[in-house]
């Protein structure tokens, strides 16, 4: 046991225990961070939980003061970004900040999320830590999806006029759904505000109670690991688990170079290519919306684009709309659609790596595919993608069952 745990151990007096006596910090401390115990293996793939959180953080200080400036108003909101960039001290810095900060929290979220894949954390007993993973990354895609509107910018206006007329593909209440969600008979400025009010308040609210939760059911179960093995079940004469270490200080000392590490990358970024050649922040974006005038080529930020791949490869508008939002849902149900007797994919047989490799690929050529235009070529790739997509998913239950698999070892395997 650390110097650190021993003293957080220890009965407190003075204002320590004042607060202890009306609130369970120690023992909050002891339960979640001091006295909760991870298995000693984590490797890199495991920081990238604690690295959304840090963007989870620049997000939300950087929002506040944008905030303080901006106008949610459809004659006013173009020009508010403006005079953020130009004439608020600091303010173009806060702005590439948050609009970077966007891209990456997708990015760390879609590497947290194959870290699942790779190591079956979504497997018993962590499925529900999954279930609420999934809602978490379905609340930041609208969050994501409203905050794109408020730049007030040409593909902002035109790529929400998109993705919300989509509803409108659903039969009986479309119509009426889009109206509602537009508040208009077109996109407008109740639309904006609409949208200011989801993203500034209602759905970060939604937000933090979900990665509450999120902890809270992981801490419940245990992590997992690189080898799928729970290490609850092998525990010392003390009760502590044998191939398990407090998260703090030793889980807490590498994240913290992981993350300076996260900053530098996010520095360089925001100071060097904040645009990312027009895949963080679209050329058309830094012109006023023009309903008038429809840009070229209508494509959503990056991190939506191989969903829109998806939802283009289908000529009809409802059968699109479906597969859209099947391709978004799938994998909240990879729990039981995994069949395979093993967690790790150290353990697993050749199918399955075939497979999660393949899907990989596809994953990222159709997040490419969405940002090209929706003709030749492209419509025909985005097909046969798509097709291998959903067949990772709908085939999952057969291939997982009769992938032969390695024998896992009763204690993780340490390669320190």
């Amino acid at each position: 046991m650390s110097r650190i745990e021993s003293e957080i151990g220890k009965p407190q007096g003075g204002l320590m225990k004042w607060i202890d006596d009306r609130f369970p910090f120690t023992e909050t401390m002891k339960y979640h961070i001091t006295e909760y115990y991870a298995a000693k293996s984590f490797n890199v793939w495991y920081v990238f939980g604690v690295l959304a959180m840090v963007v989870l953080v620049i997000q939300f200080l950087t929002g506040i003061f944008l905030t303080m400036n901006y106008k949610p108003a459809a004659a006013d909101a173009f020009a508010s970004v403006e005079y953020i960039m130009r004439d608020v001290e600091w303010g173009w810095l806060i702005r590439y900040m948050h609009s970077t900060g966007a891209s990456f929290f997708f990015i760390v979220v879609y590497l947290h999320m194959y870290r699942a894949m790779l190591y079956g954390s979504y497997k018993k007993p962590r499925e529900l830590i999954w279930i609420i993973g999934m809602l978490i990354f379905l609340t930041l895609m609208a969050e994501a999806f409203a905050g794109y509107l408020l730049p007030w910018g040409q593909m902002s206006y035109w790529g929400a006029q998109v993705i919300i007329s989509l509803f409108g593909a659903i039969p009986w209440v479309g119509d009426a759904l889009v109206e509602i969600i537009r508040g208009d008979y077109s996109i407008s400025d109740i639309t904006l505000n609409r949208f200011f009010a989801l993203h500034v308040i209602v759905l970060p609210l939604v937000l933090i109670c979900l990665i509450f939760v999120h902890i809270v059911a992981l801490h419940e179960v245990g992590s997992n690991n690189p080898d799928g093995i729970e290490i609850k079940e092998h525990k010392g004469a003390n009760g502590i688990p044998l191939d398990g270490i407090a998260f703090h200080p030793y889980h807490t000392s590498k994240d913290l170079v992981a993350i300076i590490v996260f900053l530098m990358i996010f520095c360089a970024v925001v100071f060097f290519a904040p645009e990312m050649g027009g895949y963080f922040l679209e050329h058309a974006n830094f012109e006023p919306a023009n309903m008038r005038a429809t840009p070229e080529h209508i494509a959503p930020v990056w991190y939506f684009t191989p969903f829109y791949a998806i939802l283009r490869a289908v000529p009809s508008k409802l059968l699109g709309f479906i597969l859209f939002g099947l391709s978004v849902v799938l994998p909240l149900f990879l729990p039981w659609l995994d069949r395979a007797r093993v967690k790790s994919i150290r353990y697993r047989g050749w199918i399955y790596k075939s497979a999660l490799t393949v899907f990989t690929i596809t994953f990222v050529v159709l997040g490419w595919l969405g940002t090209m235009p929706a003709e030749g070529v492209y419509v025909l790739a985005a097909r046969i993608l798509s097709v291998i997509y959903f067949a990772f998913f709908l085939l999952m239950p057969y291939y997982t069952a009769i992938d032969k698999t390695k024998p896992v070892p009763d204690r993780v395997v340490y390669h320190g």
